[in-house]
């Protein structure tokens, strides 16, 4: 299959994704049944961040251009997917870049996340009965050429294990922080609390841990989170803010809360669902950086990623930092 047909057919799909057609619709709210955390709201965010940013046919084209795609591959592999399913559709990305890039995939998705993914194929499959022969699901990823997969720390040694004789990207834990000065607008306050929100918080683009200078002021910041008040109406989100206050009650932990979100001093930038963390830095002094620590995915702030964009990744804004695209160019590890 050409790079221009496959091009048109992402395009196509980008299309099909905001035509609101009965099947398409019924399938997203079967993707809610299927797991409560993929609140309309939310997948209707990953869906349009996906056409937005993903599914234009000149970022498709700039994007192929970058790495001088062939137009068909002379010797196409077999690329396994182990894709994750902490947020709806988190695993498009992979699946774009070897579509893209014009190898075969056999996708083992996330029992979280496999009801929007798989309806998408079909849709390719629709569009073009060949894209059949290029993406494929399984239960087992046996016989791949070479394996992209995402999940927990404990699972990345499970897939170092297995795949590490072979060509592999191998994805681990990560979050997001962002660094406050105290001047921030209402406007750059309420675009934070997007990055914080969407998604309950569960994406590793999901900042979950803020720095700020001593004596910050938390109120504005707790006034505009209000924002998302609604979700302390949801059962499942509900849940979790009950028992995180219970634990910082009865360990006599200092907290702030706006009634939908709890915030606690914690030196970790990993934080439970309806909690933010946040630590101090001496005020007037820059803050370190936390990229070193091979855990942070995104650092938002002035003069970093604009708050409110942390969700709005590009096609070359790639998980872990590690370039997909050219690892499936030049198959590094002798592919």
């Amino acid at each position: 299959m050409y790079l221009e047909k496959r091009i048109d057919l992402l395009v196509g799909l980008g299309e099909y994704c905001l035509s609101g057609a009965p099947v398409w619709e019924a399938t997203k709210q079967r993707a809610h049944a299927h797991n409560g955390w993929f609140i309309p709201e939310f997948i209707e965010e990953a869906v349009r961040q996906i056409v937005r940013n993903f599914l234009q046919r000149d970022a498709l084209a700039v994007w192929a251009k970058r790495y001088d795609l062939p137009d068909r591959q002379a010797t196409p592999r077999t690329v396994g997917l182990i894709m994750a399913g902490n947020i709806p559709l988190v695993g498009f990305h992979d699946l774009l870049s070897v579509f893209l890039s014009g190898h075969r995939q056999l996708i083992k998705p996330s029992g979280r996340d496999e009801v929007l993914i798989r309806h998408l194929v079909e849709r390719l499959v629709a569009m073009d009965p060949g894209v059949a022969e290029w993406i494929g699901f399984a239960e087992r990823l046996n016989g791949c050429d070479a394996y992209i997969a995402t999940g927990s720390n404990n699972s990345a040694r499970y897939f170092d294990y297995y795949f590490g004789k072979y060509p592999h990207l191998i994805r681990r834990n990560r979050t997001s922080v962002a660094i406050l000065t105290g001047e921030e607008t209402r406007d750059e306050l309420e675009a934070l609390a997007d990055d914080v929100n969407l998604y309950f918080g569960l994406g590793c683009r999901n900042v979950t841990q803020i720095a700020v200078p001593a004596n910050y002021d938390f109120i504005p910041l707790l006034e505009v989170f209000k924002k998302y008040e609604y979700l302390a109406d949801l059962a499942k989100y509900r849940h979790n803010y009950d028992y995180q206050l219970t634990l910082l009650i009865l360990n006599k932990k200092y907290y702030m809360t706006n009634g939908s979100i709890l915030l606690a001093e914690n030196a970790s930038p990993f934080s439970p669902i309806s909690v933010l963390h946040y630590v101090y830095y001496p005020k007037g002094e820059i803050p370190a950086l936390p990229e070193a620590s091979g855990e942070i995915q995104c650092v938002v702030g002035r003069g970093h990623i604009p708050f409110g964009q942390a969700q709005q990744p590009g096609l070359t804004d790639y998980a872990d930092g590690v370039d997909t695209m050219e690892f499936l160019r030049i198959f590094k590890g002798g592919f």
